[in-house]
Formats: structure tokens, sequence, C-alpha cells
């Protein structure tokens, strides 16, 4: 199985400095590595370029990207090009728009997230077409984000909306949020249900209110690593059971994934969204030696 990485953009040869931590545990680990031009793909829509340094493969190896977040058309170059080489990525684009969507997998989770509702961005955002979406939340406060990011730094500014009713507030909100998106807008925009979770602390930076979340890779149906979200923050001894939401991990359409994982101040646990494992980061705290380690002892079983 090879581990593919971006480059540095100054210096192609070399793992970008964002991931070399991860790549020192992958090579430690026994997991070959490869590179690839984040910014030929991207930028320059050119995946032939992107991909010249990754060595082909002549026996359909087993590929796991880690990088920068893709958009779904980009990440079908990405996907195709390296197929090109020998090399299949252990989620087709399907499967990654799947869990890098919200919208595209609420469908498998909706029975244990918060509810949530989203505005296709084709349909523009006028004021009549953003609250006729949030009718049926009456009153509550809600959280807004597009299909993949939110602006959770910028909390009262351009992430949470008080009352679900009072349109001015909610496209004060709205509006700030789309203007700090620009061109980044992924997919359109989506409401959901906030929810009060276990409080963790301030944000030492933005003062955004952290909860006691955790973020779980998902390999094959089955925990790779769960680790806690937040690196600022005394967690104690809460910790979610391997088991929790094993149902809908059977249920995601994608072989490797994230699970981020919170529990309400009722005491109950929420599956908050899903990401695809390849771009989805690793949180601070986690033992990155032992993510890698339990990556590549899972490597024996798994197939193109």
């Amino acid at each position: 199985m090879r581990v593919i990485f971006c480059a540095d953009p100054l210096h192609p040869s070399r793992p970008d400095e964002a991931y070399l931590r991860e790549v020192a545990a992958a090579e430690t680990a026994g997991l070959r590595r490869g590179l690839i031009s984040f910014e030929a793909l991207v930028y320059e829509h050119d995946a032939e370029r992107a991909v010249r340094r990754v060595a082909a493969s002549d026996d359909g190896e087993l590929g796991i990207y880690r990088g920068w977040m893709l958009r779904p058309e980009d990440y079908v170059r990405l996907y195709d090009a390296l197929e090109q080489r020998g090399l299949r990525l252990i989620n087709t684009p399907d499967e990654y728009t799947h869990c890098h969507h919200l919208p595209a997998s609420y469908s498998v989770i909706e029975a244990v997230t918060p509810r949530t509702v989203w505005l296709p961005a084709g349909g523009g955002f006028a004021v009549s077409r953003v609250m006729a979406a949030l009718r049926s939340f009456g009153d509550r406060s809600l959280l807004v984000k597009d299909y993949v990011k939110s602006q959770k730094h910028l909390w009262s500014e351009a992430c949470y909306i008080t009352s679900a009713s009072d349109t001015e507030g909610v496209m004060r909100v709205v509006n700030r949020f789309l203007e700090l998106q620009g061109d980044d807008l992924a997919g359109g925009l989506v409401f959901r249900e906030f929810v009060a979770l276990e409080p963790l602390a301030r944000h030492s930076k933005s003062a955004m209110p952290l909860s006691k979340e955790f973020r779980r890779f998902i390999l094959d149906s089955e925990p790779l690593l769960t680790a806690e979200y937040w690196e600022e923050g005394l967690y104690g001894d809460m910790y979610p059971p391997d088991d929790l939401f094993s149902g809908v991990a059977c249920a995601v359409r994608s072989r490797y994934f994230t699970m981020d994982i919170a529990q309400t101040l009722a005491g109950e646990w929420v599956l908050i969204e899903l990401g695809d494992g390849q771009v989805a980061g690793l949180p601070e705290r986690t033992d990155v030696s032992a993510f890698y380690r339990a990556l590549a002892e899972r490597v024996g079983g798994l197939a193109p």
C-alpha cells in the first residue's frame, strides 16, 4: 500500500511541511509513500503533472491520500490519474463525496445527528428562500456552514444563529458566512439545529465555545483510532465506546472515513458529522505514530 502526501510547492521532491510528522510516522510504520502536486491538480487542473512523481505500480496497488481537502471534481482527477499509474485510491469518487459532503450522507446518519436542512447554491440565497427552509425549526438556535466547512472560529459572527425565526439575525450571520467563504463555498448552505454539548473550554484565540468532541477514524466499518478533537481543555475520563454507532458505520458507503462524536449535556452521544478519512485532519492530540502503526497493521487485510 502507498500513502500519497502533498508535496512542498517550492520543493516538489519534499513533503509539504504540514505533513512531515505524518510522513515520518508512516515510514517508521513501514508504509511506502508518494508525493503529488496539490497546486498542479487544483489550480492548473493538470492531474498528469500532479502525479508525475508517483512511481507507477503494475499490480493494482492500494493507495490512501493524506492531504489537503479536494473538491469532488478534483478528487476524480486524482483518482483517475493514479489509476493510470496502477494505484487505486481506497475510496472511489462516489465514496469520497458521500462522506465529504454532509447532505450526501445525511440519510445514513439522520437518526443520530442534529436535525439538518440545506440549500444548494444554484437556487441563490434570497431571504425568502432561506427563511422558508428554516420554518420547521421554529425559534430554535442553529449553526450555519457549507457542505464541508463552517466559520466556527467566528462563532457569533458567521456560525451561530440565535433564533431561526429572527430574519434579521439569520441573514446577518448567513451573509457574513457567504462573504467569508467567497468562491470557496462548497455545495451550498447547511443549517443544523444547535445542540448543547458537554463543555470543554473557550478557545484561547477565537473564544469560541469548545465541546468534548472526538474524531474517530473508521476503516472497513471498524474503528482504527479515536482522538480528542481539541488541543485545549481537560477531557477527563469521558470516552466514546468502541462500538458506538457501529450500525451506522456499517451503513456508510465508504471504506475509510471519520466520525466526529460528542456527548450532549443530557448524556446522549451524537454524531456531529462524517468526513473522508483521507482529507480529515489528525487532531493535535493524536498519537501520530500509533495512528500509522494501526493503519499498517490493517494493511495486510486490505485489497485494491
